[in-house]
């Protein structure tokens, strides 16, 4: 009764284990997505304002230095004020980008330089606050010097083509991951084919749809910002290995879509996501957007070397794998030559003995224990992987511990089935993702006809006695 009562004791607190680290598996990037978007996309969107929004102002010194003293009395460390000769090269300033909005009063009603392109709420932050801080006593003429296309009525159209560049981008990089007969050539080549593909198609429907002006241009901006995601992805994926989707969503979503500067202008945002604006791609590729659609080019090639960097940076961790695979197989290989790649070998389902991993050898993407009902190991059980197809992959026999472990398995949904004679057999589903071990526990009950049948030890002997 006392072995019985502490069995079943032994028994909830592993089930209750079991639960918990379950939870904890599926919670756990939700909690980090949770966390991504409370932290960065309410804090970034929920109050905008100007801060440090570059003005020209026309005039010279004495006209930029009164300007400057109203704005700051009214908006403190809203605005950058520098002094320009004239009007017209105020209104250039905007034109060039040097400037989000260019003032002059030097005529009979003074005038603001805006640019619609910039985002509707820049410009209306701007018109408001030069007309309540600035020329309180005088009418104030609004001349928009970049208008946007006739269906873009906000600014913010080259924000949601943007995204459809950049998010597809990272999901690309996750589901070659899954192509295990793609070597990295091969998944760089297609990478580089999608982001062609996806730049021309988005084009094509924008210019089609009145969103986007007919400017070529537009489809390297896509090329580059769909490459940069797709391949920083990658890149990064044989590092962080199982928090891959943690650190790849809060990039090139958490990050991206709040500090793009598309439904708030960068000028607007905090100073902290403005800095964050200036290197994440999807915000450079807004930047680089606009420059080419509505400011002939003007203030593109820094966006455009940004993401640059962004396919270089991702190139480069590439590289640096491929490197440490090719060190390890030099130091570990004895008996035959080193591959050159082993990413251009496909995997092959492999059962493994289940001794600690040392380096060198092929590590196991799937291990576990196969177990009776009272909990003794089961050895020589059978563990049959099959794909989700019902093909078989591999079978393998446990260990005297009743451990078993494979290698070479592709990622995604497969099905196991453990079996031993005497007892019921039982069948799990998995899914393996990149980077870690997944595991499999059995517990195999008794057959009925076979409840009266001799005990076995944790070596599988017949217990005697």
């Amino acid at each position: 009764m006392e072995n019985s009562t502490r069995s079943s004791t032994g028994h909830g607190t592993r089930s209750r284990g079991r639960t918990a680290k379950a939870l904890a598996e599926a919670a756990w990037f939700p909690a980090v997505l949770f966390l991504g978007i409370v932290f960065f996309f309410a804090p970034a969107l929920h109050a905008p304002g100007p801060h440090h929004v570059k003005v020209a102002v026309a005039g010279g010194a004495d006209a930029a230095a009164r300007v400057d003293a109203a704005l700051e009395a009214r908006y403190p460390g809203g605005f950058d004020v520098r002094p320009v000769a004239d009007r017209k090269r105020a209104r250039q300033a905007v034109l060039d980008r040097d400037a989000f909005a260019g003032y002059a009063a030097d005529g009979a009603r003074p005038v603001l330089y805006v640019a619609k392109a910039n985002g509707a709420s820049l410009e209306q932050t701007l018109t408001t606050a030069f007309g309540t801080a600035v020329a309180e006593r005088s009418p104030l003429a609004v001349d928009d010097v970049a208008p946007t296309a006739g269906k873009d009525l906000l600014g913010s159209t080259v924000l949601y083509f943007g995204i459809a560049w950049n998010i597809p981008a990272y999901i690309l990089a996750t589901t070659l991951l899954r192509a295990v007969a793609f070597d990295r050539r091969r998944k760089l080549l297609a990478v580089t084919v999608v982001a062609a593909v996806f730049g021309v198609v988005g084009y094509a429907v924008g210019t089609a749809l009145g969103y986007l002006d007919a400017e070529p241009a537009v489809m390297a901006v896509a090329f580059l910002l769909t490459s940069a995601v797709a391949t920083a992805a990658s890149g990064l994926a044989p590092f962080t290995r199982r928090f891959l989707p943690a650190v790849g969503m809060t990039l090139f979503i958490v990050l991206s879509i709040p500090t793009s500067g598309g439904a708030v202008p960068a000028p607007l945002l905090p100073e902290f996501f403005q800095y964050v604006h200036a290197v994440m791609p999807l915000a450079n590729a807004v930047d680089a957007l606009r420059g080419v659609l509505y400011f002939d080019g003007a203030g593109v090639l820094k966006p455009v070397l940004v993401l640059c960097g962004w396919i270089a940076a991702g190139a480069s961790l590439l590289g640096l794998d491929f490197l440490r695979h090719r060190r390890a197989t030099a130091r570990d290989t004895v008996t035959e030559p080193p591959v050159d790649d082993p990413a251009l070998e496909t995997p092959v389902p492999t059962a493994l003995p289940v001794h600690p991993h040392h380096f060198g050898e092929p590590e196991p993407v799937l291990a576990g224990t196969v177990r009776d009902g009272e909990g003794r190991p089961v050895r020589g059980a059978a563990v049959i992987v099959l794909d989700g197809l019902g093909g078989q992959l591999v079978s393998t026999v446990t260990d005297a511990e009743g451990r078993y472990a494979v290698s070479g398995l592709p990622e995604g949904h497969l099905s196991l089935v453990a079996s031993a004679p005497g007892l019921h057999p039982v069948a799990r589903r998995r899914l393996l993702t990149p980077g870690e071990t997944a595991r499999a526990d059995f517990a195999l009950e008794r057959r009925e006809a076979d409840a009266g049948s001799p005990a076995v030890d944790r070596r599988g002997r017949v217990a005697t006695g």
